[in-house]
């Protein structure tokens, strides 16, 4: 399975959280930005940073964009370049796009324009959000701390029809199980004789590295 690559449209606080963070979880990520100083400061922490206008729809045709499998346009700034860059990554044919907003008016245009998701900075912090898109699935995540996260995961195969006990995730990945989710039925008290089925999902507590590393595996498996 392919790596899922992303480009991130601006380079804010929000936009560099979520490019590296995306990056570390393995991804291939394009970050556009206007500042020369930004791309300079991100070029080694990302696959390709390229200074451009990003409502120049040619220099994005240029740089390959309609390659992406995702984009995010979290300028907001300047809500023209934020309208123009979801507009321009439509017209290139990508079909995943998502927005950041600084207020609800902002927020109410992106959705008009018909993005996936729009992100709020009241809401969502960038490396939160990477987890979410990295895992596809736009699941609540509870960070603990800056290391330690509670998240959704989904089973991998060699973990089906195997007990909680058998897996001992605990003592090979450093996670703790706390709840089972198979289909839409929830298990809040899960004991060590659970089987985990095809389809199940782990609500685990650890490490955000360990969680990361279950994501990978999880990514490879489906």
């Amino acid at each position: 399975m392919k790596e899922k690559q992303f480009a991130v449209l601006g380079l804010g606080r929000f936009g560099e959280a979520l490019a590296i963070t995306l990056s570390e979880l393995g991804c291939n990520v394009v970050v556009v930005d206007n500042d020369e100083e930004k791309i300079q400061n991100i070029a080694n922490l990302v696959t390709y940073a390229v200074q451009a206008d990003v409502t120049d729809i040619n220099a994005l045709k240029s740089i390959g964009l309609k390659n992406v499998d995702a984009v995010v346009v979290s300028i907001t700034s300047d809500i023209n370049s934020s309208i123009m860059g979801i507009v321009n990554a439509q017209e290139l044919g990508i079909n995943e796009i998502y927005g950041k907003a600084n207020n609800a008016q902002h927020e109410k245009v992106l959705l008009k324009l018909g993005v996936k998701k729009v992100f709020s900075p009241e809401r969502d912090m960038g490396e939160r959000v990477a987890h979410n898109l990295f895992s596809g699935d736009f699941i609540d995540i509870l960070e603990l701390d800056t290391n330690h996260s509670i998240v959704e995961v989904e089973s991998l195969h060699i973990w089906e029809e195997k007990t909680l006990e058998q897996l001992n995730l605990r003592e090979k990945h450093g996670l703790n199980v706390i709840a089972i989710r198979s289909l839409d039925v929830l298990n809040a008290s899960p004991l060590a004789s659970d089987v985990i089925h095809a389809g199940d999902k782990l609500i685990v507590m650890g490490e955000n590295r360990s969680i990361n590393e279950i994501n990978k595996l999880s990514r490879k498996d489906h």
